[in-house]
C-alpha cells in the first residue's frame, strides 16, 4: 500500500521552526489528505501549543511525547502547522496505543506503580487510597520514607511521564469557598502539570457541609435518605466540577453507581465520568436472596431481614426500621427490576456500564471517556472483558478506561495453565521429561 507523510509534500521548515519539524515529518498522511495538500502548502511548522508541550516534557530529537496526538492545521499563509493535543490514547510520536481499551491503576503507591507505569493511560488517587493504603501503612510505605500527599504525588509524576493522566481528589469537597478549592487545584496543576492534572470531583448526594458529621460520628449513618437530596446539594458536584472545567482543568466527575445518574453527570462536561461495578453486583445479589426467600418461604423474618440491610446500605435512614416489612419487598422489587437482574441486561452487573456506554455515544463530547471502576471478585473483569467484544459496544473500544488495583488486574494476566506449562518448560531446560 502507498504510504505518504508530511515527508511527500517535499516543502521547507518555516522559519523559526526549523528545531521542531524534524520531529513530526514522519507524521502520516492519508492519499486524501495527501492529494488535498500538496498544492497547498509552501512550508511547514509546529504551533505555540507544540512548542509548549516540548518545553514541559523535553523528549529526544526526532520524536513527540507520549499522551499526544498530532493535529495538522492549515493556517492562510501556506504553512501547514502541526499541533500537539492531550490524547491518553497516544504513545510516543502519536503512535495509537496497543488498544483501544485503555488501563488505569486505582494506587499511590510508588513502588507499586512502577511495575505499571508502562502500560496504563491514568492513575487514580483520592484521599484514602494516599492515606490509608500508602502514607499511614506501615508495609506499603517502608520507612516512612514519604510523610506528605505532595510527596506521593510527585514522585508518582516522575515515575509515570507524560503519557499518562493523573485524577486526583480535593480534600474537601463540601468547602463552601470556591477560592479555596481552585487553590488546591492549581496546587496540583503546578505540581502534575497542566497536561497531566485531571481533578476528581465526586457526587454529594444529600450529604452536605451540615451533616456530614453524621458519617463520621455514633452510627456512622446519615439520617436522611439517599433519594431526600436538596437541589442545592444535589447538585453540588455537577456546579463544581463544571465550574473548574470553567477555569481550565480536566475533571474527573465520580460516585456514578446508577444508570440514571450518567445524563445528568455528563452536563457538567466532564473529561472522565464513572460506573462502579462491585457494590452494585454484591448488593442486587444479597436483595434478590431475600426477596427469593421470602417468595418461597413467606416467611416475614425474611422481610424483616431486608428492611435491616436497606438501611445497612444506605438505601433507607435508620429512622424508616419502623415502616412495614412490606414496604422493603415493594422496594427491593422495583430495584431488581430497574437493574434488570434477571435478564442478560443486568444479570452481571453491568447494566450501569452499559447504558453508560450508550449515554457516551450519544452526547457531544466525544474526548469524554467512562472510567469502569471499582470491580472486585473471578467475575467482573472478564465479564468487562467480554462485553466490550459484543457488536453493539465494538465502537465504544476507544472510550473506556478500565481501572482497578494493580493487584487485581495482574491476576487476570495469569492462567492455572501458565503454572502448568511453565513446570514443563522449566523441567525440561533442566533436562527432565
Amino acid at each position: 500500500m502507498l504510504r505518504f507523510g508530511l515527508f511527500s509534500l517535499s516543502v521547507p521548515a518555516a522559519r523559526g521552526d526549523e528545531e521542531y519539524v524534524p520531529r513530526v515529518m514522519d507524521t502520516e498522511l492519508c492519499a486524501e489528505e495527501y492529494m488535498s495538500l500538496r498544492d497547498a502548502v509552501k512550508f511547514i511548522g509546529v504551533t505555540e501549543g507544540f512548542r509548549d508541550v516540548l518545553s514541559d516534557f523535553p523528549t529526544p530529537e526526532g520524536g513527540t511525547p507520549a499522551g499526544f496526538r498530532r493535529d495538522l492545521v492549515m493556517a492562510p499563509d501556506g504553512v501547514l502547522r502541526v499541533d500537539l493535543r492531550r490524547d491518553i490514547s497516544r504513545d510516543r510520536n502519536g503512535v495509537p496505543r496497543p488498544t483501544n481499551v485503555l488501563y488505569s491503576a486505582d494506587s499511590a503507591d510508588p513502588y507499586e506503580v512502577r511495575h505499571v507505569a508502562p502500560f496504563i493511560a491514568n492513575l487514580t488517587c483520592n484521599p484514602a487510597i494516599i492515606y490509608d493504603a500508602f502514607i499511614n501503612n506501615p508495609k506499603a510505605n517502608a520507612g516512612g520514607r514519604f510523610k506528605t500527599r505532595d510527596e506521593v504525588m510527585s514522585e508518582i509524576a516522575a515515575i509515570l511521564g507524560p503519557g499518562c493522566d493523573i485524577s486526583v481528589e480535593l480534600n474537601n469537597p463540601f468547602e463552601s469557598d470556591f477560592g479555596v478549592l481552585l487553590e488546591e487545584a492549581e496546587r496540583f496543576r503546578h505540581m502534575l502539570g497542566k497536561y497531566r492534572a485531571v481533578i476528581k470531583v465526586p457526587h454529594t448526594g444529600p450529604v452536605n457541609a451540615g451533616n456530614v458529621g453524621q458519617l463520621m460520628e455514633g452510627d456512622r449513618k446519615l439520617e436522611v435518605g439517599c433519594d431526600r437530596v436538596r437541589t442545592s446539594d444535589g447538585m453540588r458536584g455537577h456546579t463544581l466540577a463544571l465550574r473548574l472545567r470553567e477555569h481550565g482543568f480536566r475533571v474527573n466527575f465520580t460516585l456514578m453507581f446508577e444508570p440514571y445518574q450518567t445524563q445528568l453527570a455528563l452536563q457538567a462536561r466532564p473529561y472522565f465520568i464513572n460506573a462502579f461495578m462491585r457494590q452494585r453486583l454484591a448488593q442486587s445479589s444479597k436483595i434478590r436472596g431475600f426477596v427469593e426467600s421470602y417468595d418461597s418461604t413467606g416467611s416475614a423474618g425474611h422481610l424483616e431481614e431486608l428492611r435491616s440491610y436497606l438501611i445497612s446500605s444506605d438505601f433507607w435512614p435508620p429512622s424508616r426500621l419502623a415502616d412495614p416489612p412490606r414496604d422493603a419487598l415493594l422496594f427491593a422489587r422495583d430495584l431488581l427490576k430497574y437493574r434488570r437482574f434477571d435478564d442478560g441486561e443486568g444479570m452481571d452487573g453491568l447494566d450501569a456500564m452499559r447504558h453508560s456506554l450508550r449515554a457516551l455515544r450519544n452526547c457531544n463530547m466525544p474526548d469524554t471517556r467512562l472510567i469502569v471502576c471499582s470491580m472486585d471478585g473471578p467475575n467482573n473483569y472478564p465479564d468487562i472483558d467480554k462485553l466490550l467484544c459484543e457488536p453493539e459496544f465494538s465502537d465504544m473500544n476507544g472510550r473506556v478506561v478500565i481501572t482497578a488495583a494493580p493487584e487485581y488486574l495482574a491476576r487476570f494476566t495469569s492462567s492455572n495453565l501458565v503454572i502448568a506449562y511453565q513446570r514443563k518448560f522449566m523441567n525440561a531446560a533442566k533436562g527432565r521429561s
